[in-house]
């Protein structure tokens, strides 16, 4: 009987999974419509999808384009592909097809000697050099000080076309 009249003086632990269900489904509210007022409040409003699709349109109508693709810059020249192997490994070789941007008229003569610097200088590259995208900045880059260099000034950048390496 001892035994009885101690379980009666200890209390009952209360059930403390339901205001844990309840705190969190409120917190969970809260973040979410704190995120959608956010989102609200930043991110700009979208155009109506009929505005976007017939705005090209009439545009397009108007100038009598329709589908035709963009023309190319006029002060463009594209130089032939450059397929050439790497310094080492020698076995791997590369194919890089670059457009000039000039400040004037194109000048195709001096377009082929800078093709064939770009070439003189794919070749004293090695492998490691052109791994991921911080060695494609510096190709990149390096191409643009060849041809800068080279047309003395006149060829204001130098576009990627293709670039493979194998």
């Amino acid at each position: 009987m001892a035994i009885t009249a101690e379980d009666d003086s200890v209390p009952k632990k209360k059930n403390a999974l339901i205001p844990m269900i309840g705190a969190v489904v409120l917190l969970s509210l809260v973040g979410g419509g704190g995120g959608w007022l956010t989102g609200k409040l930043i991110a700009p409003a979208p155009k109506p999808v009929e505005e976007a699709t017939s705005t090209p349109a009439a545009e397009g109508e108007k100038k009598g384009e329709g589908e035709k693709a963009a023309p190319a810059l006029p002060n463009m020249l594209e130089l032939a592909p450059i397929l050439t192997n790497i310094g080492y490994p020698a076995e791997n070789l590369i194919r890089l097809q670059v457009g000039l941007v000039f400040d004037g008229p194109p000048d195709p003569a001096l377009a082929e000697t800078v093709n064939q610097n770009i070439m003189t200088y794919l070749r004293t590259l090695s492998l490691q050099q052109l791994q991921g995208p911080r060695g494609f900045t510096y190709l990149k880059g390096d191409l643009q000080e060849i041809a800068s260099l080279r047309s003395q000034g006149r060829v204001t950048k130098v576009l990627i076309r293709t670039f493979v390496v194998e």
